[in-house]
């Protein structure tokens, strides 16, 4: 599968690794930095997706997008694992939950810029899990350049496998594209109920931000049964 990403911003919250225990299947393990688990939302906008022997059908082929995540790993591979994953475009959600097993939600969404702020809105449509509601606005700052590998920003943010479970049974898919170009980001609102829909804490501090600098083309290969 080959899609481009843009527009994304990452928020990011610590916390104790035993809260999110339970809601990960074995054998995935909490993937932790210094000790703290992270919870993140990241909204984006997608466009361009289409399997590899297919060529991009226009706005069928767009979304927008939100996910909920935090980090696993098994064994020496980490990833993300995703609580749900909100989009606008109703067959990639239809798709996704189908071809990649993810808890993918319909919703209404848009993202606008104005002034240098960026400004996203997301509603989960009826029947399609608990109402979640978000609202961000973000204002870029200057590029940051590449995570360095070992900080916090490279643990956060260069990940290059996604894990989904299904029927007792844990899958795997790679992603690959080159690292992510980084640029900061001052969070000038947020408003969510993401973390009240999924029964996770709400956060107490504001979160670590990092903005995406340029788009991103990416190719997702498919699941593979990993325990």
């Amino acid at each position: 599968m080959h899609q481009h990403w843009g527009g994304l911003v990452f928020l990011h919250w610590p916390l104790p690794p035993d809260v999110l225990r339970s809601r990960i299947p074995a054998p995935l393990e909490i993937d932790a930095f210094d000790g703290s688990a992270w919870i993140g939302l990241t909204p984006f906008a997608l466009w361009g997706a289409r399997p590899s022997f297919l060529p991009p059908l226009g706005r069928i082929s767009s979304s927008y997008e939100l996910n909920v995540r935090t980090y696993v790993r098994l064994g020496n591979v980490p990833g993300v694992w995703f609580f749900s994953l909100e989009a606008s475009n109703l067959l990639a959600v239809l798709g996704a939950r189908s071809t990649f097993r993810l808890p993918y939600r319909w919703a209404s969404m848009a993202m606008h810029e104005r002034d240098g702020i960026v400004r996203y809105t997301s509603r989960r449509r009826p029947a399609w899990g608990s109402a979640a509601r978000f609202e961000a606005e973000w204002r870029h700052g200057a590029p940051l350049g590449d995570a360095a590998p070992g900080s916090l920003d490279f643990f956060l943010i260069e990940r290059y496998f996604l894990y989904t479970a299904a029927a007792g049974r844990v899958f795997r898919a790679q992603i690959h594209h080159r690292p992510w170009p980084l640029r900061s980001a001052a969070l000038e609102r947020l408003d969510t109920t993401l973390f009240r829909a999924h029964d996770l804490p709400e956060p107490s501090t504001t979160p670590l931000v990092h903005a995406q600098a340029e788009p991103l083309h990416v190719r997702i290969w498919p699941l593979r049964r990993v325990a």
